[in-house]
C-alpha cells in the first residue's frame, strides 16, 4: 500500500542579505532589480585583484538577540540566528520567556533545526592562524574552536530558541542551504519533528575567501568600478561571480501542525531532490545530467509534472562554465517546457552567498508564487548565445504563478533542487 506524504507548509520566513535585512526590504530589493554588489569594507583590498562583494550592511545583531550572546557567535552564526528569529516571529513561534529571551511556543521536542553552511567562521580562522604564527598558541582566540566550526550556527539557534529535537548542519558548499531545506522537509514528513528551522548562511567575506577564489580565476574582476554590473549571469560578457554573504532561513510545520495552531500559511515545500555528478570537484557533468536529475528527482517528490512549473531560480552564478551547462541542465530535465519556463537569477543582485543562497533563493521563490510575479535577472545585456532560454533579463515580469523550483550547485558535484506550490485550503 503506498504511504501519503505528510504535506509540509512554511509559516514564516527571515533573512540577512547585501539587499536588505528583512523579508519586506528584500522583496523590494528584488522588484526594482536593485544591486546589492559595491566595494568591499570589511578589510582592506590592497593587493587583491578582486575588490567588490556583495555585502550586508547595517546589521545590528541585538535588534533579534542579547549583546552577550552575540559576542559568542562568529558572523556566520549571527546571521542564521538573525533570519531563524525573524522567521518565527514570522510564524508566531516565538514568546518571552521568564528567564528572559524568547522561547519556542510549541512542543519544543519536536522542533528542530538544520542548517547549511559550507566554509564556517573563516575570519576567526584567519586571526587566530595570524596570532598563533606570530606569537604562539597562547595568545589564541580562546573561542577559536566553538566559533570557527559550521555547526555552531544550528547550535546556537537550538539555544537561543529553546528548539530541542535535531540540530543538524549540512555541508554540500553552495547547495548547503537548499540541501538543509531538503533534510528539514525529510524530518517533518517522517514524524521526527512537527517544526523545523531550516536554511543557509554565510560570511565569507574576508581576505581568505577571496584570495582563494581569487586563485581559482572564479571572481569577477573586471567591474571594479561598476561594481553593480559586475555579477551578470547569461550574458555573454560575463566575467566571474561576485562572492557575497547572507543567510536565509524558513519556518516549516506539518500542515496538521500549523493547522491545529491557527497559523498563517505562506506556501506548500512540496518536494526535493539531491543528485552527486561524481564527475569533478569544480566542474559541472556535462550535458547538465546530474543536475537535471536532481529536477527530475525534486519534481517526482512533489508529484508535479515538468510542464506545471512555471518558474525557475536558477543558481546562475555568472561564470563561464555554470551558465550553459546549466541552460543544459534546466533543458534535460524541462525537456521542450524549458522554452516556455521563466528563469532568473537573483545573484545578479545579491551576489553569490555560496550556503546563504539556498535560503535566499526559497524565499524569492515563495515570494514570488504569493506575488504574482518573476523575478529579474539584472545586468542581462548581451545574451550568451549558449544560453538561449528566457531568464527574465533586468526587468521584472507579472503573471500566474502557482509552482516554483530553486537549484544550488556546489563544488564536488553537489545537486539540490527544492519545489514550492501556491498553498490550497482542505476543502
Amino acid at each position: 500500500m503506498k504511504s501519503v506524504k505528510r504535506k509540509v507548509v512554511i509559516t514564516g520566513m527571515g533573512l540577512v542579505s547585501p539587499i536588505g535585512n528583512s523579508v519586506e526590504a528584500f522583496e523590494e530589493s528584488i522588484k526594482a532589480g536593485k544591486s546589492g554588489i559595491g566595494p568591499i569594507t570589511h578589510f582592506d583590498t590592497a593587493g587583491f585583484d578582486v575588490t567588490i562583494a556583495g555585502e550586508v550592511k547595517d546589521f545590528d545583531p541585538s535588534r533579534w538577540f542579547d549583546k552577550k550572546e552575540a559576542r559568542k557567535m562568529c558572523r556566520f552564526t549571527q546571521f542564521g540566528a538573525a533570519a531563524a528569529a525573524q522567521a518565527l516571529e514570522q510564524a508566531g513561534l516565538l514568546a518571552d520567556a521568564p528567564e528572559g529571551g524568547r522561547r519556542i511556543t510549541c512542543d519544543a521536542e519536536r522542533a528542530g533545526v538544520v542548517m547549511g553552511n559550507g566554509i564556517g567562521g573563516f575570519e576567526v580562522v584567519s586571526e587566530s592562524f595570524r596570532k598563533l604564527f606570530k606569537d604562539g598558541p597562547r595568545r589564541m582566540l580562546p573561542l577559536t574552536v566553538p566559533l570557527m566550526i559550521s555547526n555552531e550556527a544550528s547550535g546556537n539557534i537550538s539555544i537561543l530558541f529553546g528548539l530541542k529535537g535535531p540540530a543538524f548542519t549540512q555541508v554540500t558548499a553552495c547547495a548547503s542551504g537548499t540541501d538543509a531545506l531538503g533534510q528539514a522537509l525529510d524530518l517533518i514528513r517522517s514524524g521526527r519533528c512537527e517544526v523545523a528551522v531550516a536554511g543557509g548562511t554565510e560570511a565569507c567575506v574576508v581576505p581568505f575567501a577571496i584570495g582563494g577564489f581569487q586563485m581559482l580565476k572564479a571572481l569577477s574582476t573586471k567591474r571594479r568600478d561598476e561594481p553593480e554590473k559586475a555579477s551578470r549571469p547569461f550574458d555573454a560578457d560575463r566575467d566571474g561571480f561576485v562572492l557575497g554573504e547572507a543567510a536565509g532561513v524558513l519556518a516549516l510545520e506539518s500542515e496538521d501542525h500549523a493547522l491545529g495552531r491557527g497559523a498563517a500559511i505562506l506556501a506548500e515545500f512540496a518536494g526535493y531532490g539531491a543528485t552527486a555528478d561524481a564527475y569533478h570537484i569544480t566542474s559541472p557533468s556535462p550535458g547538465g545530467e546530474g543536475g537535471g536529475r536532481a529536477i527530475r528527482t525534486a519534481l517526482a517528490d512533489a508529484g508535479v509534472m515538468p510542464e506545471e512549473v512555471q518558474y525557475y531560480n536558477a543558481h546562475g552564478t555568472s561564470t563561464e562554465i555554470n551558465d550553459p551547462s546549466e541552460t543544459k541542465m534546466i533543458k534535460y530535465a524541462f525537456g521542450d517546457h524549458a522554452y516556455k519556463l521563466k528563469i532568473s537569477s537573483t545573484k545578479s543582485m545579491t551576489g553569490h552567498c555560496v550556503a546563504g543562497s539556498g535560503g535566499l533563493e526559497a524565499i524569492a521563490c515563495v515570494l514570488a508564487i504569493r506575488g504574482g510575479y518573476f523575478p529579474p535577472t539584472i545586468n542581462l545585456d548581451n545574451p550568451d548565445p549558449a544560453c538561449d532560454l528566457d531568464y527574465v533579463p533586468n526587468t521584472i515580469q507579472y503573471g500566474q504563478l502557482e509552482i516554483a523550483a530553486s537549484g544550488s550547485l556546489g563544488f564536488g558535484g553537489h545537486n539540490g533542487v527544492a519545489v514550492f506550490r501556491k498553498y490550497r485550503s482542505r476543502p
